[in-house]
């Protein structure tokens, strides 16, 4: 019997589930290939933010070998649906989506959270600093997570607080 899936952290909530290719075809005719939100998130952290592997994988809540692995499956989605001209569909995946990011400041100690979307802070609200980092709690495999909406395959909720526990495995 194989290990249950460990949820996987996603710091950003897409609005959209659907991308098509532009053409003749209606949106029910074009083949699909359904692309995780494990698998979106390795690729914004990796390609998007050009992050390593290592801090990527750390991010995420998973080793660096598992983010290898939904890495390439990704990029290979992506790389048959711009080719063949599918679409991509955006489902599925034990994660959990992070409300909140939290940093800590360096120079005085400060703690703040900042909403996911609204980008890296600049300095810490309290001494003015930038040399300021994730706090951590919220850093991966041995931080605690961040509390947010946790997705399991076909939308169910799966983990809390980066613990997998729920029905679904992938």
């Amino acid at each position: 019997m194989p290990r249950p899936c460990r949820c996987r952290k996603v710091g950003c909530a897409i609005t959209w589930r659907r991308f098509l290719p532009a053409g003749e075809d209606t949106p029910t005719d074009v083949p699909e290939i359904i692309l995780g939100h494990d698998e979106l998130e390795a690729i914004r952290l990796a390609d998007l933010e050009g992050l390593y592997q290592e801090e990527a994988a750390r991010r995420m809540n998973i080793s660096r070998q598992t983010f290898g692995r939904i890495m390439a499956s990704a990029r290979h989605k992506a790389a048959q649906a711009l080719v063949e001209g599918k679409a991509i569909r955006i489902e599925g995946g034990a994660v959990e989506v992070c409300a909140m990011r939290k940093f800590q400041c360096a120079q005085c100690g400060h703690a703040w959270e900042v909403s996911h979307g609204s980008g890296r802070p600049t300095a810490c609200p309290a001494c003015g600093s930038a040399t300021f980092h994730r706090h951590p709690e919220d850093r991966g495999p041995g931080g605690a997570g961040g509390a947010g909406r946790s997705y399991g395959r076909h939308g169910r909720r799966c983990c809390i607080r980066g613990r997998s526990g729920g029905p679904d495995r992938a």
